[in-house]
This record gives structure tokens, sequence and C-alpha cells, in this order.
């Protein structure tokens, strides 16, 4: 089928374990490309990039959030948070703080990863996504790491900058609580996308 995500839409992708469901948000995010049929990502067709300009657009116009944190150690929060910001050459000291504080992590700034909890590094990674102020964000199992508290902490984070920030949301997700607060949800079987009804429950 396919697959349309509107500007500042939100949408789960689930599926069983090994279903392909990371596959296909790399192929979204032009991280691979598609062996056929077209993907279209803030209205560049990725088959007719080369990899280098795939990497640009990704730099210029998205935002990753991954189940593992990606955090380098040898980096405080406020270094990692800084990193997409440098490598775009558009460093901005101040939109780096902003983004730790709307997480409730500035007092922490200069903390490494191995001084935070699992919950406080994927807060990092949360600024680090949003930084940039992508057009478009993708999630990864982003509460897949954490407990079920510190889950609902995090999801809840990651729908409040959506909102505010009017950033379109993709993500992947085993978690039914966190699909239902998407607007749409679509499941992932047999290589084939189905549109689903949100459990209300």
């Amino acid at each position: 089928m396919d697959l349309a995500v509107a500007e500042g839409e939100s949408v789960a992708i689930v599926g069983a374990s090994g279903s392909g469901k990371t596959t296909l948000l790399g192929l979204l995010a032009g991280l691979d490309l598609p062996s056929a049929g077209s993907i279209a990502l803030a209205g560049q067709r990725l088959e007719t990039l080369d990899e280098e300009a795939r990497a640009a657009l990704r730099a210029r116009e998205v935002g990753f959030v991954f189940q593992g944190f990606h955090l380098l150690p040898s980096l405080t929060a406020e270094e990692n948070v800084a990193l997409p910001l440098e490598l775009a050459g558009r460093e901005d000291p101040a939109r780096v703080r902003e983004a730790l504080e709307a997480v409730g992590l500035g007092a922490r700034r200069r903390h490494y990863p191995r001084q935070l909890s699992g919950g406080e590094q994927q807060r990092v990674a949360l600024a680090r996504a949003f930084v940039g102020r992508p057009r478009i964000l993708f999630a990864d199992e982003p509460t897949g790491n954490l407990d079920q508290a510190t889950g609902r902490q995090v999801s809840a984070l990651l729908f409040e900058l959506n909102r505010r920030h009017g950033t379109t949301l993709v993500l992947v997700t085993h978690d039914p609580a966190l699909a239902r607060q998407c607007r749409r949800v679509f499941r992932l079987d047999g290589g084939r996308l189905h549109a689903q009804e949100r459990d209300p429950a």
C-alpha cells in the first residue's frame, strides 16, 4: 500500500519482532534505498539523490531517536545535544541549553552519559533530536530500554515536543499505549503495511 504522512502528523508502525519495522524506518529516512517503488522525504524523491545529497537532506530536515540512546560516552549531555548543529555548521549554544531545559536536564548538562540514568539519557537523545528543529522525527522503539514509569515520562515528553514544534512524527514501537497516542497506526505484516483502528482502551 501507499503511505503518505502529512506535515505535523504522528504515525505509529507496529508489528512483530523481525517484521521489518526498523528497516522500513531506515528506508523512509533515506538511510537505505528501496529495491522498488518510490520514497519522497520533505518533497525530495530519495531514489534520485546520491548518498551525499541524502545525508545533507537528513541533516536539514530529520531528527532521530533510537532505542539504544546512541550518545557518545566521551561527550557531556550538552556536547551530545550540540553535535547535530556543529555537524551542520550551525553552532548555537543558546539553543542547546534551551533544548536541555525543555527536557528537564538543564542542571545536568555537563554530566556524561555514564552519570545519567537510562531515562535521562533518552531525554538527552530527545533534546539532540529536536535541537535542529527538524521537520520530521523518526523514532525507533524510543521507550524500549526504559521501565514502564520512565517510558511514560519519555513518551509524554516526545509528544509534547512534537506538538510544540509541529514536527512530523513517525515511530516504530511494540508498545500499544505509545502507538495509541499517534494519530494513525499501521501494522507491518508479511512485508505489507495495513492501517488499523486504534484500540480506545
